[in-house]
């Protein structure tokens, strides 16, 4: 934190994997004067305010009730936080959401007009994919003169609300920008082998509905082609039209973000690849930490319902998410750290 900044309050809405971290992540900052945990069960966020030390203070209170808070972090189930975005922006709160549905992630991009005239910011997605993902693309994008096309893969879930997620992203619509047009494109369809990070390595990945290039496009507007897609099985294809059966690790296993760019350098057109590794629930919880802080603090760049591509300086986003070990690597034939 920057001398003569003032320390921030920030209320997170839920306690799941990705909220639980993004707490950790926030009691841990000289940025952070206090973390206010509300969730309806009230079993968990004592068990985890308990093990956050002083800083976390619990609030009973129902989820749309009024919280004193510099910034509304909200963690929750996908629903719920469009809900909770609605409610908390027209008290000119400044918000973060960790969503990765399309609909929401739709939704939430409509209250721009709103947030601007009332001068705060809501973060869209602000997690592993999408969120870190828009900020490796925003940085990448200053290696080239101009961008052309932008592709996301992601793989790894960060919990089982995660997990049931990208179960019916799958199943669902993929949406891909493409020559100046949105697509609709099945799910579970285009399979392309991705390299990720070791240990993750090569991935056979797909199109599935994740709201990465609706976040990332705007930032981006000439760009003719932004596409993402998501690491499966053959089962997880064979199963995503059914219900999610199975039961799932609590915070998920490791995953992996890459994010590859081609477009020009002078008069050659080049290729840029970048990835990260890390256990998507730390990651997520990490960036949104990061992106409620700089929303308390002042640091975004402007108001209004945005991704992190337009909203951070992705190489001070970036650096400061390094400090918190969360680090990004080149693809050079062998790794190198990003700069």
């Amino acid at each position: 934190m920057s001398a003569g900044t003032k320390p921030c309050s920030v209320a997170v809405l839920g306690a799941g994997a990705v909220a639980t971290r993004l707490a950790r992540q926030l009691v841990s900052t000289d940025a952070v004067e206090r973390v206010i945990l509300r969730n309806g069960r009230s079993d968990r966020v004592l068990k985890v305010a308990e093990a956050l030390g002083d800083l976390a203070v619990v609030d009973r209170s129902d989820y749309l009730d009024p919280v004193d808070a510099d910034v509304v972090v909200l963690a929750g189930p996908n629903r719920s936080q469009l809900e909770g975005a609605q409610t908390f922006l027209r008290r000119n709160q400044n918000l973060v959401t960790t969503t990765d549905s399309v609909s929401v992630v739709r939704a939430l991009l409509g209250l721009d007009t709103e947030a601007r005239e009332r001068g705060v910011t809501v973060v869209v997605g602000a997690g592993f994919a999408p969120g870190l993902s828009c900020v490796l693309a925003s940085h990448v994008a200053g290696w080239f003169d101009s961008v052309d096309e932008i592709h996301i893969a992601k793989a790894g879930t960060g919990g089982p609300s995660c997990a049931r997620q990208h179960h019916l992203a799958l199943g669902g619509m993929a949406v891909d920008w493409h020559e100046g047009a949105w697509h609709q494109r099945h799910g579970g369809s285009g399979r392309e082998l991705c390299w990720f990070p070791d240990p993750i390595g090569g991935q056979d990945c797909y199109r599935a509905a994740l709201p990465d290039a609706l976040l990332i496009q705007p930032a981006f507007p000439n760009a003719r082609r932004i596409a993402v897609r998501m690491a499966a099985t053959r089962r997880d294809r064979l199963t995503a039209g059914f219900p999610m059966l199975w039961p799932t690790h609590p915070e998920g296993g490791p995953g992996a973000v890459r994010v590859e760019l081609r477009g020009r350098q002078g008069v050659a057109y080049e290729t840029a690849v970048v990835g990260v590794m890390d256990r998507p629930a730390v990651a997520a919880g990490g960036v949104a930490a990061l992106a409620a802080i700089w929303a308390g603090t002042g640091r975004l760049s402007r108001s209004g319902a945005a991704g992190l591509a337009e909203l951070v300086d992705p190489c001070l986003f970036l650096g400061e998410l390094a400090e918190r070990g969360i680090r990004a690597a080149v693809f050079e034939g062998s790794l190198a750290t990003v700069p």
